[in-house]
């Protein structure tokens, strides 16, 4: 199946955490079976507890799915199960790739260019929103790829939202999702050291929100991370350690163009104490912890009563 136009067919997933579990979500309710896999046990598991099918290789996935969606963490990731020995190709009949990893731009552009000689159609469309937006259909699908290669999975490409912009070619996706991310990110680091010097103001968080959302300074990340601040509700619906990696790659493209991004840099030095306090597998809202960790006056000693 190249497009996902027969249902009969599963649509493998590669890569079952937060944004991979969204995605089968969706195209499950679209009608589409789903056969998914992961290398953490707990992973598989949890999705076929939630009704999707599940393979014992990646392997599988290739032999039973003529598309396959690849949700992994890292572009190494997706050469990994695409064009490993034991990967999606070496065995099976996958006509249809579609990345909506964060990945490296010039490393996409080779795999399209060498799945392009081997018939195999690669869409990059990286997801601008959390895991509860993507499952909800109100992600942005940001498109990379050739015209031809688009159309061939349009029904799948349904499935996931009916927000996308095709940006251009292969790595124009990447390209795209590292640059809104970056805007995305600072707007939620901003909006966190906003609440913290205002508790230094004495205005208390719940009240500094409703001043955020009803001036100018109102911006989606206040919306959607700000309630999650003034709780300190920081269940993962993305998460401190794949936001780093996507700034690592901001970074990196930047230098290699001769640019520094001095933001990003005091961003990803943000990030890289709060993993190394433990909170990297929290919730991006949960940087607050970090910059009140760097910013606010220690709490005084307890008195001593002797």
């Amino acid at each position: 199946m190249a497009s996902g136009s027969r249902h009969d067919a599963p649509i493998g997933i590669a890569g079952l955490g937060l944004v991979g579990n969204a995605i089968a979500r969706r195209l499950e309710a679209a009608g589409f079976r789903t056969l998914g896999f992961d290398v953490r046990e707990e992973a598989r598991a949890s999705f076929a507890d939630a009704g999707g099918g599940v393979a014992a290789s990646i392997a599988e996935v290739g032999a039973a799915a003529g598309t396959v969606v690849l949700a992994v963490f890292e572009t190494r990731d997706v050469i990994e199960v695409v064009e490993g020995p034991d990967g999606l190709l070496s065995r099976g009949d996958v006509r249809t790739l579609i990345d909506c990893s964060t990945g490296t731009p010039s490393l996409l552009e080779a795999l399209a260019a060498r799945l392009a000689a081997r018939g195999v159609a690669f869409v990059e469309a990286p997801l601008s929103g959390s895991s509860q937006q993507i499952a909800a259909g109100e992600a942005t699908v940001l498109l990379g790829g050739a015209d031809d290669a688009i159309a061939r999975c349009r029904t799948v490409l349904d499935a996931l939202s009916s927000r996308r912009i095709h940006v251009g070619g292969p790595g124009m996706g990447a390209r795209a999702k590292l640059a809104t991310n970056l805007v995305l990110g600072l707007n939620r680091a901003a909006l966190a050291e906003g609440m913290v010097f205002a508790e230094t103001l004495g205005i208390a968080p719940t009240t500094f929100l409703s001043l955020v959302l009803a001036t100018p300074a109102h911006s989606v990340a206040a919306e959607t991370k700000g309630r999650m601040m003034v709780e300190g509700d920081f269940a993962p619906q993305s998460r401190i350690r794949q936001h780093l990696k996507d700034v690592d790659l901001m970074l990196d493209g930047a230098r290699g163009a001769g640019q520094r991004l001095p933001l990003s840099e005091t961003h990803a030095a943000l990030m890289r104490a709060a993993i190394a306090a433990g909170d990297g597998d929290l919730d991006n809202a949960a940087i607050l912890r970090q910059l009140r960790r760097e910013t606010l006056p220690p709490s005084p000693p307890p008195p001593n009563e002797d």
